[in-house]
């Protein structure tokens, strides 16, 4: 299966933030409006990604927003703990 560039993307950012990298897994759901990017990460590095009140999860929120801004399909992400 094909991952899209909002997918690699997200695995790129998040390996780099982690201490487990090796961990790291992006799985990716489509419908016909959107997709919804799911991120498992080890449960130790799930505070890094995360951050102090949201704030790491947010700003990747926002870099996938800006990455899919063309698509016609819009991103969204689901940490998984």
């Amino acid at each position: 299966m094909r991952t899209s560039r909002a997918a690699d993307l997200l695995g790129f950012v998040v390996r780099g933030l982690v201490k487990h990298p090796d961990q790291v897994t992006v799985t990716e759901v489509e419908d016909e409006r959107s997709r919804v990017l799911k991120l498992k990460v080890h449960p130790e590095d799930l505070g890094r990604v995360i951050g102090k009140e949201g704030r790491t999860a947010q700003a990747i929120r926002n870099l996938l927003q800006v990455a899919t801004g063309q698509d016609s399909k819009t991103a969204k992400l689901d940490i998984l703990d």
